[in-house]
């Protein structure tokens, strides 16, 4: 089996984002790799921050998640079945970045994760004909759930977004 090495790299427009290639093994049986190695990892969260629990979000077509987040959690998104569009936004009102975005293609084949910081918030688009999402949270304390995120409007006008479809699936908090 050949193997592909980890590639880590930062977001062209935030170096507080960093986006891993994980390990690829690849022989005529089929393919293996690892999304997670905490050694790895620990290089890039806090002290006293620790990946708690993972999330999967199985969705249909010009379904459109997000744009959430919260100000401790650490996200690490990947997409492991289809293919999805993946913004992140800096919602820092400090930050020289405010309301930038960046964006990625997350799918199954290029196997990316992307690690998205407290006080950025991320969405995606389903772009393949279904989509299965997962993202790793790390925290302190209790989880920041639905009740105690932030939502940007998918469509702000301040972000410009080019999202790939006009008329998005969404839920109430989004639209």
């Amino acid at each position: 089996m050949s193997y592909k090495k980890i590639t880590v790299e930062k977001s062209e427009v935030f170096p507080e984002v960093i986006i891993i290639k994980p390990s690829v093994g690849v022989d005529h049986r089929g393919t293996i790799f690892t999304t997670y190695t905490e050694d790895l990892y620990k290089t890039f969260l806090p002290d006293n921050v620790k990946f708690i629990h993972d999330k999967f979000a199985e969705s249909k077509k010009d379904v459109l998640r997000g744009l959430h987040g919260d100000n401790k959690t650490w996200k690490l998104i990947s997409c492991i079945h289809g293919e999805i569009y993946e913004v992140v936004v800096d919602n820092r009102p400090e930050s020289e970045t405010y309301l930038k975005w960046d964006f990625w293609i997350l799918n199954d084949k290029n196997k990316k994760q992307v690690l998205v910081p407290p006080n950025f918030v991320n969405g995606y688009l389903v772009i393949s004909e279904n989509a299965t999402f997962h993202y790793k949270l790390a925290y302190k304390d209790e989880y920041f759930d639905v009740d105690k995120q932030y939502v940007i409007k998918w469509n702000d006008p301040r972000l410009k977004i080019p999202w790939p479809v006009k008329t998005p699936i969404l839920q109430e908090r989004d639209k």
